[in-house]
Parts: structure tokens; sequence; C-alpha cells
């Protein structure tokens, strides 16, 4: 099924994981034509969370589950950032500039807003209604991609787990990861807050459902050979940390 902003794969088959995927896609609307930006800067990391599509998308098989991925790219809007946030239309990516979002009215940032924004988060919205109306116990998976190397700092982890209000699952998912031998970041190399991200606070913290959101290092999903590793990886690890969970905490029904 697609949409103007947003498309969804996989099934629900019954478990408790619903993903999600926020800057999956590289489209522009024609009427923004390429924002300015050329085709090798938009496919770098500023444009896109490189990998994370293919992850998705095997995983979303493989548990089954339902996946719900932006389309857009992130230079168009962030869609992980509160409407109006002033991180939401980048005027400057990593050191590149995007023509095409200078000085923007509010005409302009809204319509991005409408037709983009808000009917992601509405279809994420009554995906988890919905699974609320049958009293289907839900966890969220936020699913992120994160460049090797950030203004001359390699980074060192193979993924990290982002949490904030509540790292229940969260600190599971890092023993697991952890015992594969992993070096995973604990909200590294990015901290989840209330006020940096949008998607976790305002889908799963504020309905109390527990959630993890997770970054996996963009040399490692490159290919098509890594995304298919990692999906095979979290599709084997995500229950067994749901199992422990529910054992500590129950089913958060």
């Amino acid at each position: 099924m697609s949409v103007e902003s947003f498309s969804v794969y996989g099934r629900d088959g019954g478990g408790p994981f619903l993903l999600v995927s926020d800057h999956a896609g590289q489209a522009i609307p024609d009427t923004l034509g390429d924002l300015g930006v050329s085709a090798t800067e938009r496919a770098r990391h500023i444009g896109w969370d490189i990998g994370i599509d293919g992850v998705g998308r095997g995983l979303a098989e493989a548990l089954p589950a339902v996946l719900i991925e932006q389309v857009f790219s992130r230079l168009v809007i962030d869609c992980n950032r509160a409407p109006g946030h002033p991180t939401s239309i980048v005027r400057e990516s990593d050191g590149t500039a995007v023509p095409g979002n200078q000085s923007l009215c509010e005409t302009q940032s809204g319509w991005r807003e409408q037709t983009i924004l808000h009917p992601y988060h509405a279809r994420i919205r009554a995906e988890l209604d919905a699974r609320a109306a049958r009293a289907q116990p839900t966890c969220l998976i936020a699913l992120h991609s994160f460049t090797p190397v950030m203004r001359g700092y390699a980074r060192p982890w193979h993924a990290g787990i982002l949490h904030n209000r509540d790292s229940r699952l969260a600190r599971i998912m890092l023993d697991l990861l952890r015992d594969e031998g992993l070096c995973v970041g604990d909200n590294e190399p990015y901290a989840l807050t209330d006020t940096s991200d949008y998607t976790v606070p305002e889908h799963a913290e504020r309905r109390g459902l527990p959630y993890i959101e997770i970054e996996i290092r963009q040399d490692l999903i490159a290919s098509t050979i890594g995304q298919a590793e990692w999906a095979a990886r979290l599709a084997r690890l995500l229950p067994a940390a749901w199992r422990i969970f529910c054992e500590r905490y129950g089913d958060a029904s």
C-alpha cells in the first residue's frame, strides 16, 4: 500500500512489533525540483538513512510485522522533528547548503507539514489505534541509521539503542546485542529526548508503550547482504527481548 507521503510494508502477524522508519525515502515532490542539491549530495546521509529501507523491509517480512516508511527525503522535511522545530526543514546539513529551503514562508513550510509530515504520523497513529482497539500488546520499533564518520570523528559503534523516559526494553536489547560481540551505544551516537525526537515521544511515550529506537551504522548496511544480516539479527533478537520484557514487566497490554 502506498500513499503520497508514506509506504506500508509487511503484515501484522499477531506479534507486538510496529516498525516505523522516519528517514527511509529519498523522494522530493515535483513542485520542489531538486531543492538545489545535486543527486550525489542527496544520496549522502543528509538526504536519508542509508540502508535502513532494506533492513526495515527485510525485518517486516521476517517477523512478520507492519512497517510504515516515510518516502520523502529528510531534506524536504524531517519527520522525526515536531512541527515548527528549528531543524524540521534544514537550510544546511553537514556542510551542504539546501537552496530550496532558504527563506521559506509559513505557507511553504506549512504545505510540507500538511503534505508529508502529518499524513505519515496519522498513519502511525491509525495503526496504533487499531491495535489498541483489539487490545493487542504493542511495542514501537523506530529504525534509523548513522554515518560512520561525523566531523572527522570515526564512530566506533556498530549500532546504538536510544531511549528516553522508558528504558526497560532498551536495556534488554542492549545486553542482547552486546552478547553478540557488537559495540553498541547506549544513547549513542545520539540521545533520544523530548525535543530532539518526535516519533517516539509522540507515539510511544505519550501512550505508555514500550519502544526501542535502533540506529545502525551505515557502512554495515550499505549493501543488500548487510541489510539482510541485520534484518535477520533483529528478527531473532527483538522477539527474545520481548519475551524477557514480558517476564519482567508483563505484556504491556
